[in-house]
């Protein structure tokens, strides 16, 4: 008797310490940009991963007390199952993904690994058929990012090949030149070019000299939000905080690389980004917004 009394207890507290943590599933915004996968997705907006598992208890506990807990262990084991798939499959930069670093590296898989088991679970829920729903969840960037940047940067990609442009017409240079303007931030509108999204992404001019990526950065701040945040609300965009007060919004030519990751804008708005008085400070802060389809 003792020992069912215990075992009622033990379940009855699983089933308490699911609904706690069940509790911190955010709402996915309109302007967000998430990559689907199946019940998975990635959420470049908010920066985080998250995969969906299902769980079934054993026919013969079908209707009986401990049938959930069963179910929810199954569930999350599955989750797990999924969540791992997802990460690895996560875009680094414009020719790499996480499943590149991992392969012939038994370090990497392991710390891989060992983010994934610690994920937490951001719902939880039971299906009228008996079956258990989890969803888990893992930072986009935080450890994540600490543990692929220093592959990335010792692995970038060659930058995109120049494109043919025609000379500009010559003109008279000013007899004064004016300050350069102050811009706390950068938005780029990739709308239209087939760009995607990526941990890393880069930004080149026309002559495929660099704009923007790892090099620019502070780590710290890369570590903590990401190089670039990402939206579809090019409306939003400009007033987002974290281009600050007066952000410059340019318009990219293309994209490059297999990923589609890397992101072409023109000469000019090159020179303009590189000669903001702040430009330096705002791009090492990594104060840049993609906005993408």
């Amino acid at each position: 008797m003792k020992s069912r009394l215990t075992s009622v207890v033990v379940i009855i507290s699983l089933l308490l310490l699911f609904t706690g943590i069940g509790i911190c599933q955010d709402k996915v915004s309109a302007s967000d940009l998430v990559d689907k996968v199946g019940q998975s997705s990635i959420n470049w907006s908010a920066g985080y991963i998250e995969a969906v598992g299902i769980g079934s208890p054993p026919e013969k506990l079908a209707g009986k007390i401990n049938a959930r807990p069963i179910a929810l262990r199954a569930a999350q084991k599955d989750a797990l199952h999924n969540l791992l798939e997802i990460t690895k499959g996560v875009q680094v930069d414009s020719a790499t993904s996480i499943k590149d670093f991992i392969v012939g590296s038994d370090v990497v898989d392991t710390q891989i690994n060992g983010l994934v088991k610690g994920a937490e679970v951001s719902d939880h829920q039971y299906l009228p058929d008996g079956r258990a729903e989890v969803r888990l969840r893992i930072p986009l960037y935080g450890n994540l990012a600490q543990t692929i940047m220093p592959l990335a940067m010792a692995k970038s990609p060659a930058a995109p090949a120049p494109t043919e442009s025609v000379p500009a017409p010559s003109v008279k240079a000013p007899a004064t030149l004016s300050a350069p303007v102050v811009y706390t931030g950068m938005v780029v509108d990739a709308r239209g070019i087939q760009a995607r999204p990526a941990m890393f992404s880069r930004i080149f001019d026309e002559d495929g000299r660099k704009v923007y990526d790892l090099a620019n950065v502070d780590r710290e701040y890369a570590e903590k939000q990401g190089i670039s945040g990402y939206t579809r609300d090019l409306t939003a965009a400009p007033t987002n905080q974290r281009v600050g007060v007066n952000p410059i919004t340019i318009k990219a030519l293309r994209s490059s690389g297999s990923g589609k990751s890397d992101i072409v804008i023109s000469n000019a708005d090159a020179r303009q980004v590189r000669t903001s008085a702040e430009s330096a400070s705002f791009l090492k802060q990594c104060k840049v917004i993609i906005v993408l389809d």
